[in-house]
Order: C-alpha cells, then sequence, then structure tokens
C-alpha cells in the first residue's frame, strides 16, 4: 500500500479502489472464487451453480428522485447477481441505524425496500439489525447480499471479452450521480433529472432466454461506465473501442455536467448495464433488452479489439481517438 491511512478516494470504485483490493485484500484472502473479482462469486453445490454477491449502501442523502437507500440496496445486489447470469432469489438484509433516527423515517425505507424486493421477485430471508450511538453512522447504513441461480448454459464472466465482441449498453448513463449530486449539494437546478436504480434480472433473463453467446455483463456504478470497460479490459487483457456519440445521456444530465466540470462517463449508474456479446448475437439482444424498461434507450457503443490490450480507447465526436483510463480520485463519495 502507498497510503498509511484509509481515504474516502479507496471507496470511489476507481484506481484506488482497486489498488486497495489487490495490495491488501487479495493477498489476504486469495482463492479461486474471489480471484475474477467478478460482481458475485460463482461456484457448485451439489451439482448446481450458484452466484453470491454482497454489498453496503452508504448513499447521502437516504431519499433521492427517482429511489432511495432501501430501494437501491435491494437493485443493487440484485443487480450485481444477476450479472453474474444468475436469477437472483434470495436476499439478507442487514441495517446499522443511528441512535435518534425517526421511525416514520425507518418505515418509509422498509416500505420501499419490501417493494423493490417484489418487483424484483426476490425474497428477504434473513438480517440483523444494529443500533449505534449518535454520531457513529450517519443515520442509516444497509448492507444487502443475495444468492441466484445460474442456468446450466450461461457462461458469462470479465475475462471472457473477445476480439469482434459487441459492447451493449442499456440506456443513458449518469442520471443517478447527477441526481444525489444534486440533492446533496441542494444546488437548485430545475432539471428533470432522477435516478435509474432499477432490478435487471428480468432483462437479463429476457437477454439470455435469447440463446446467445453473452460472454461479459456488468453494471457500471462506482467509477461509471469508464472504470467498468477498464476493469473488463484489465481482466479479459483485450482492447476495448467506443465511441463517445453512441453513448446515451439525457440533455439535462449532459448539461449539469458541463456546468459543473463531471466527466458523465466516471458517474455512478444504478440501473444500467453492459453486455459483452458475439458479433451474430448483437442484435437479438439489443432487441431483448428493449423490450425491457430498463433497456429501452440499448445500443451498441463499441468492440472489443486484438489493438492495445487491456486497455480502452474512446473516438470522440470530433474524429479523434484517446485512451480512458479508470477514475482516478473520488467524484461524488456516497454514491451508493
Amino acid at each position: 500500500m502507498q497510503y498509511d491511512k484509509i481515504l474516502l478516494d479507496h471507496g470511489s470504485g476507481g484506481k484506488m479502489a482497486h489498488q486497495l483490493t489487490k495490495d491488501l485484500l487479495l493477498p489476504l484472502f486469495d482463492n479461486p472464487l474471489l480471484t475474477p473479482l467478478h460482481d458475485g462469486a460463482i461456484f457448485e453445490l451439489n451439482g448446481q451453480r450458484l452466484a453470491f454477491s454482497t454489498d453496503s449502501y452508504t448513499v447521502d442523502p437516504i431519499f433521492f428522485p427517482g429511489g432511495d437507500i432501501g430501494e437501491l440496496a435491494v437493485n443493487g445486489t440484485v443487480n450485481d447477481v444477476a450479472m453474474c447470469g444468475a436469477k437472483p432469489l434470495y436476499l439478507s438484509l442487514g441495517l446499522i441505524i443511528e441512535e435518534g433516527f425517526t421511525i416514520d423515517a425507518l418505515e418509509r425505507i422498509l416500505n420501499s425496500t419490501a417493494r423493490a424486493a417484489r418487483k424484483a421477485g426476490v425474497q428477504i430471508v434473513t438480517g440483523d439489525t444494529k443500533v449505534v450511538p449518535k454520531g457513529a453512522v450517519d443515520q442509516i447504513f444497509i448492507n444487502t447480499s443475495g444468492i441466484g441461480v445460474i442456468p446450466e448454459t450461461v457462461n458469462i464472466g470479465p475475462n471472457r471479452a473477445l476480439p469482434g465482441d459487441q459492447v451493449l449498453l442499456s440506456g443513458t448513463i449518469a442520471d443517478h450521480g447527477v441526481t444525489v449530486m444534486i440533492q446533496r449539494e441542494q444546488l437548485g437546478f430545475d432539471a428533470d433529472v432522477k435516478s435509474d436504480t432499477a432490478p435487471l434480472n428480468h432483462m437479463v433473463e429476457k437477454m439470455v432466454a435469447t440463446g446467445a453467446d453473452i460472454h461479459v455483463l456488468r453494471d457500471p456504478t462506482r467509477g461509471g461506465v469508464g472504470t467498468a470497460l477498464n476493469e473488463i479490459a484489465e481482466t479479459s487483457q483485450a482492447g476495448i473501442h467506443f465511441f463517445e456519440e453512441r453513448i446515451p445521456l439525457k440533455t439535462a444530465v449532459n448539461g449539469i455536467c458541463e456546468l459543473l466540470g463531471f466527466d458523465p462517463l466516471y458517474l455512478a449508474n444504478e440501473g444500467k448495464l453492459l453486455a459483452f456479446v458475439s458479433p451474430n448475437d448483437a442484435e437479438p439482444v439489443l432487441t431483448a433488452m428493449r423490450l425491457d424498461p430498463a433497456g429501452k434507450d440499448a445500443c451498441i457503443i463499441g468492440e472489443v479489439t486484438a489493438d492495445h490490450p487491456g486497455k480502452v480507447a474512446m473516438e470522440t465526436r470530433i474524429g479523434g481517438t484517446r485512451f480512458v483510463d479508470m477514475l482516478t480520485g473520488e467524484q461524488l463519495p456516497r454514491i451508493c
């Protein structure tokens, strides 16, 4: 480790978070299930392949247009399990609550959590609650873990990106990041912007049902699309080339990013996915994605190439090409 203290940057999902994982965590806990650094662990139990994932949610503010911390906690873990190609089935729910937190706010969050679970088609089957002294935590933090079943024909992993694969994106980016930023800083923009938090498992089921050869799935949360593409390129040691003009971006989100100097490629998404699909299967998968409400704006943004292995290149709107690196630093802490 290059640092003697943990910084907010270590939770960004970008370069420093990557370094923390590789330099400190992996050497201690490394095993065949952890090494792939997938969105969840994939393992076999009694002849059945399963996916297991966990995540913690500390978003600030806890209520925001389009969702809240409870809905986010369900959707986030459902999506991580789905990115393994699995059908999510069961979740755990862990609550860490600050002394003095209102019962009304807690009921509101729990009702939202229950609705999100029903919408995703999962059950919350176990959990835990802790209350800590005032100031020991900011209002409420939530941990969710999830488990799901992987169909026999599915083989999805971040190391499976192959030259020629088409890179699909399910919709507009940066909606969640911009929404949380506006609410936290009380910027007062008169813009119709809300979080995109949504369960993606139903979309993934439609994609898998096409019988297509889907190689990689990833939901670009912390660190955004730019960081997610870099993680896949590094793991697969394939090059990725995409086109800036093909990235779907809402006009209001783009305007706010330009005004405040944020790069939407690195802002969090909570209801979008990237898919790497063999060329012959790209159109059927794209059609399946567009049948789902969360994928109505799905498009092909680029492809995997044998050039520049392990790196991501973007063709800009003006025709130039530049390399896109992982997020450096922390654009917006506590985004999820």
